[in-house]
């Protein structure tokens, strides 16, 4: 029976979530949905990405970007929560980090609120409901 050396190139390709030099790209996802929050970050922790913490709404987001940086690559932030959506997160985290990658995740219906979280600094956005390799690919290209 043939076995894994015989096929050296199957599976070989690098996952999304490892950087170049080794270790894992760093995730904070922000969603007041505890079941989108789970969705994210199973679909990136598939691909190697490591989630290294999840708040519940922008105040907190920003919070715990606040006390990650710099050991945060990206944050996937949900626009429509409680205390403090996602676009005032989104301001906040830009003001402290003008570096910082940040996806905006979006219901349908919302494009305004996408459109105006792009022109303030969001790296790209993902529409509800989500799809794995939408996600993947949305999360890298705003890496690049």
């Amino acid at each position: 029976m043939k076995t894994s050396q015989d096929f050296p190139s199957l599976n070989a390709k690098v996952p999304d979530g490892q950087k170049a030099g080794g270790g894992s790209v760093r995730v904070l996802v922000v969603d007041d949905s505890m079941f989108v929050a789970k969705q994210i970050g199973q679909i990136l922790s598939s691909e190697g990405y490591e989630v290294v913490a999840t708040a519940a709404d922008g105040k907190e987001g920003v919070e715990k970007y606040k006390e990650l940086y710099p050991h945060v690559d990206l944050v996937t932030m949900d626009i429509t929560m409680p205390r403090m959506d996602g676009i005032t997160a989104l301001e906040q985290i830009i003001a402290f980090d003008k570096n910082a990658k940040v996806v905006m995740i979006s219901a349908l219906g919302k494009e305004e609120l996408v459109k105006k979280s792009l022109l303030l600094g969001a790296k790209n956005y993902i529409v509800k409901p989500l799809d794995r390799m939408k996600v993947l690919e949305r999360i890298g290209s705003a890496l690049k």
